[in-house]
Parts: C-alpha cells; sequence; structure tokens
C-alpha cells in the first residue's frame, strides 16, 4: 500500500499504518518491493511514518479512547519495526537477503496458483492435451520455468494415479469408389495444399519452429468460436506477435482459422484435395453394399483450465524476474534510465474535473521499458544540438530541462542517442508515459492523491503572477526547476518530474479513448496533434493530474514543454 500524501491522521482514514510489523520490511514502509525503491525514499517514508507515530503517543494515556484501542501494540512497537526494516533496507547485504526470501515467497505462491489449475485439469482423472499446454501457458506467465512446471504436473499425475489422454486410432478409410473428397475435419495432420496460405493443422500437443504453424496449433487449443470478441481477438494477435510474426498475419490466421471452424474454406486458396481408395464394404443384413457416411467433424470441447490467452501475464514473480534482468544503467549523456517492469493499469479518469478527454476508462497492459529518472536537460540535449544553448531560457543552467525543443527534434535527439548507444530509445507512448506516472493503483498524482504542499513538484505557485496560482503554496520557483529539487514527488517506480516542472513529449498523436482493453496501445494516426503530458511550472494544479492530457502540432516548442526518454527492453 503506497504512503498517501499528506498521511491522515485518523488510522481509520488510511490502512498502511497496520503493516508496521509485516515480515516484509518494504511493507513496513508502505514501499513496493517491485519498484526498486532508492535509499531517498526508504529514508523519507520511514520519518513521517516515524512522525506519524510519535503523534500517537499521547494515546498512552487514554487507554478507553476507541483510537488507542484500535492501535493497540503499535503505538510503543511501531517505531522499533520502523526503524529495523529502514536498516535492513539500507544494507546493501541484508536488503539481498531480503530480497531473496521475498523473491522464495513469490515462488511459492506462482506454484500453488499453478498446482490449483493443475488439480482442476486432473479432475477426472485424465489430462487432455489442451489442457496441459493452457497448464504450461499459466504457468509460464506466472513466472515459473519449463522444467519445474514438468516436475509439478508428473508429480500430480503420479498421487492422483492420473493419466495422460491418449487419442484413439484413426478409424479406416470409408468403403466406396474412388473420389475427391474435402478433407476439413479435426485430423491430426495433413499436408498443405501448393500454393495455398492457410495454416497446416496440427495435433493439440504437435509443437512446431514455424510460428505460423505454432501460432495456429495455439489458436486451435483456444477452443474459441465464430463469436470471438475483440478483447478475444486482441490478445490473440499479441500472442502471434510474440511467437515473430506481424500484426497482419495474425490478423490472416485468425480469419483462417474462423473459416475453418464454419465449415469455409480458406479464403484464396484451394480445397485440400484427396483421392480415397475403395475399399471392400462389409455386406450389409440385406445382400447389398453401403457406402458408410462420413462422420461429422467433432468440435472440441473448450478447456476446462483457463484458457491460456487469459492467463495473468504480469504476475509478482514474473515481474520480479524481469527486474533481476534489467538493472538500472546510464545512457551515453549521463541520463539515469529506471526500469519499469510490466503491467497493467487503467487509463484514464472519471474523477470530479476531468476532462471529457481523460474516459472512458481503459484497461491497459504494458511489457516492460527503461525509462529517463528525469527530463532530458540542457546540458544533455546540447551533446546533440550545441545550436540549442542560444535558447535556454535566462533563468535556466545545464541541468534544467531543455525547453524550446519540438518532438521532431526530441525524436531526432532519440535516434542520435540510439546510435551512440547502441539501443532503441524514442519518446515514451502515452500509455507507457502515465503508467510510469502512476503505476498501477489509479492515483491522481504521482505521490498519491492531493498537491497541498511545494516540495512535490513546480506549478503555478506564489513566486507566479497567473490568475490561476496557488498563492498559498511556495515551490522555490517562478520558472523551471533544475532536475532532482522535488525527489518527494517521485512516482511509484522513482521517477522525478513526472509532474510539473515541463510538460513532456509522447510518441503518440491524439485520439480518444474507446474504453477497450488493451496491450501496449499505440496511436492508429501517424499525423495530427501530438501528446504530451504532466503539466508544467506554468499550470494549475489540477493540470499535474496523472491522467491529464494535452497536445499540439509537432513542430510546437515553448518554454515550458520538454521530454524524457524511454529505452526499449532487449530479449
Amino acid at each position: 500500500m503506497p504512503l498517501p500524501s499528506p498521511l491522515p491522521d485518523s488510522p481509520s482514514r488510511w490502512e498502511g499504518w497496520r503493516n508496521y510489523n509485516s515480515e516484509d520490511p518494504y511493507e513496513r514502509l508502505c514501499l513496493d518491493y517491485s519498484a526498486t525503491p532508492s535509499d531517498e525514499q526508504i529514508e523519507d517514508n520511514c520519518r513521517q511514518l516515524l512522525v506519524w507515530w510519535q503523534k500517537k503517543l499521547p494515546l498512552k494515556n487514554q487507554p478507553s479512547n476507541p483510537v488507542t484501542q484500535m492501535l493497540r501494540n503499535g503505538i510503543d512497537d511501531a517505531p522499533k519495526y520502523l526503524a529495523e526494516a529502514r536498516n535492513v533496507l539500507l544494507n546493501p547485504e541484508a536488503r539481498h537477503k531480503a530480497d531473496e526470501r521475498l523473491r522464495a515467497r513469490l515462488r511459492d505462491t506462482a506454484a500453488a496458483e499453478f498446482n490449483k489449475f493443475l488439480g482442476f485439469a486432473l479432475a477426472d482423472g485424465v489430462l487432455k492435451p489442451e489442457d496441459e499446454n493452457n497448464l504450461y501457458a499459466i504457468g509460464s506467465a506466472a513466472g515459473l520455468n519449463a522444467e519445474e512446471m514438468r516436475l509439478m504436473v508428473e508429480s500430480e499425475l503420479t498421487k492422483r494415479e492420473a493419466k495422460r489422454y491418449v487419442a484413439p486410432a484413426p478409424a479406416p478409410p470409408s468403403a466406396g469408389p474412388e473420389s475427391q473428397q474435402y478433407v476439413g475435419g479435426p485430423l491430426p495432420a495433413f499436408e498443405p495444399v501448393e500454393g495455398a496460405t492457410a495454416p497446416p493443422k496440427l495435433a493439440p500437443g504437435a509443437a512446431s519452429a514455424d510460428p505460423k504453424v505454432e501460432f495456429a496449433r495455439l489458436i486451435r487449443l483456444s477452443g474459441l468460436s465464430d463469436d470471438i470478441t475483440d478483447d478475444q481477438r486482441d490478445a490473440l494477435c499479441n500472442m502471434g506477435e510474440n511467437l515473430g510474426l506481424t500484426g497482419g498475419e495474425a490478423e490472416d490466421l485468425i480469419d483462417a482459422y474462423l473459416d475453418e471452424v464454419n465449415g469455409l474454406p480458406p479464403i484464396g486458396t484451394k480445397m485440400a484435395v484427396r483421392p480415397v481408395t475403395a475399399k471392400p464394404a462389409a455386406k450389409a443384413a440385406n445382400a447389398g453394399t453401403a457406402t458408410a457416411a462420413a462422420p461429422p467433424p467433432v468440435k472440441s470441447s473448450p478447456s476446462r483450465v483457463l484458457d491460456s490467452i487469459h492467463a495473468e501475464k504480469f504476475s509478482p514473480l514474473h515481474r520480479d524476474m524481469e527486474r533481476q534482468s534489467h538493472p538500472p544503467f546510464t545512457a551515453a549523456t549521463g541520463a539515469e534510465m529506471l526500469f519499469v517492469p510490466s503491467g497493467t493499469l487503467i487509463m484514464g479518469s472519471t474523477a470530479e474535473g476531468a476532462a471529457p478527454n481523460e474516459h472512458p476508462l481503459t484497461k491497459t497492459h504494458l511489457t516492460c521499458f527503461y525509462i529517463s529518472k528525469h527530463p532530458v536537460t540542457n546540458v544533455q540535449f546540447e551533446m546533440f544540438d550545441p545550436a540549442h544553448r542560444a535558447k535556454r531560457p535566462s533563468w535556466a543552467n545545464e541541468n534544467h530541462p531543455a525547453v524550446y525543443v519540438s518532438s521532431v527534434e526530441a525524436m531526432k535527439f532519440c535516434e542520435w542517442l540510439s546510435r551512440r548507444d547502441g539501443k532503441k530509445f524514442r519518446l515514451p507512448s502515452e500509455a507507457e508515459w502515465e503508467y510510469a506516472a502512476r503505476g498501477t493503483d489509479g492515483r491522481s498524482y504521482p505521490w498519491g492523491e492531493k498537491l497541498n504542499r511545494g516540495d512535490l513538484a513546480n506549478f503555478a505557485d506564489c513566486n507566479t503572477t497567473f490568475p490561476w496560482r496557488e498563492a498559498e503554496i511556495n515551490d522555490g520557483f517562478a520558472e523551471t526547476a533544475p532536475i532532482g529539487t522535488y525527489p518527494r514527488g517521485a512516482s511509484p517506480f522513482g521517477l522525478e518530474d513526472m509532474a510539473g516542472n515541463v510538460w513532456e513529449w509522447c510518441l503518440d498523436f491524439y485520439q480518444p479513448y474507446n474504453g477497450k482493453e488493451c496491450t501496449n496501445p499505440r496511436s492508429k494516426f501517424t499525423v495530427g496533434r501530438r501528446i504530451y503530458r504532466g503539466g508544467s511550472w506554468k499550470s494549475k494544479a489540477s493540470s499535474l493530474r496523472t491522467t491529464t492530457r494535452n497536445f499540439n502540432v509537432p513542430e510546437y516548442c515553448a518554454n515550458d514543454v520538454g521530454f524524457r526518454i524511454v529505452c526499449e527492453c532487449e530479449g
């Protein structure tokens, strides 16, 4: 549970205080283990929590007070537990041991979840191929490796005296004259017709190194019918892209499968034709001969295990494994690149004051990426474009965010840095930016729910003359501030200046939300007005919300618009 800002004085308005004696040192300090909190975040959370508990000390003299009874031993014990958690997390060796314990717990949780589905699959003592394939998909998504899953499956089969399903031997060909028959039923395999584009049919358990053939196999295992939903189709397309197909190739194979389900030949292909040689038929009781009719295709029943395309893609163990294999790094410009693990957020807002373009709410899945801890500074941008120094505002030194930079120039900077570092840098997509700013818990600002003090962000405060300024708040600057000025305003992933200071360009062109669940969304437009996010030193407080959307032509530049960069994860 994140630390709200400010901390509510009443424990009934905030559940995080209950974690003071948790076995997890991160949880005690209201930190997210998967976000790799910095030493500064650890110190700050510990300080705020100690102050909160210190204010409760007078309650010791009021034993009948309902709040005293709610807090109980925490009034005496919380400071000790909080200090212990702080010491563990600030000691590299102790923190490593704590991380190892948490990883072991995550693995145990993932294994227990896998075993739950495994037990469901073996309810009738038989493990079907499609169920086993789905089990492996679920386990893999949860972060388990193939050998771990194989051992659990074999152990449970032995324990339950269960068996794998064995398909019956194929029936002999029907009697009758030599003929040409369309091969349309669910055969174990067939030879593709020369020039055809439809995928070969595979038995449920037969894997293939060919991505098109493998994708066709996985589609059939899904057991989906022709009433497939848009969300299911999108999930299948994502699966195909993970196998190395383009979106168009995946769509074509899905269409071919749906045609097959409906008994239609694939579009643009010839029917698969096979000669069937006549064989003597058994004599009927009336001394005649007959040709047995081919049995109708049997539609496979849906898997009893959760369909693989609906498996939770971003489990805690999966996220932790990602984090271990993607340590932070520093780009050639000196920019600190922090890792953001895969996750799911609800984009947009329906809160009071939210603009119409912030809804409908849209469930969005994102795969991992790196993003710079701060906006690109003057000194960093001028390594690429020395002439930009003449554009610096009079108040700005080398550590202020670079402004008067259009999105076109920002993208050229990313291309230059990609060549220099040998990595793929770019602007963040709008979805990546919002996820990096607010995490998964739907907070309004990177730090929490309120903007009522001056140490969180740089915006229109008492130092400015704007009519919409917050005259009671002083953030210390009338214009832009140097990066790193507001560490207490960091996002759940440790990113600073995600609210205020300068608006930040995104990769996407503006388009309204459609409310459809999606994965790694990108704007369908390639021209128009490009998104920028986050608010600036000129903005009123409400414009700093993580869901606020703004946009302008790609060539637009101003003294309150800058950018930060994303680096795509390798592999």
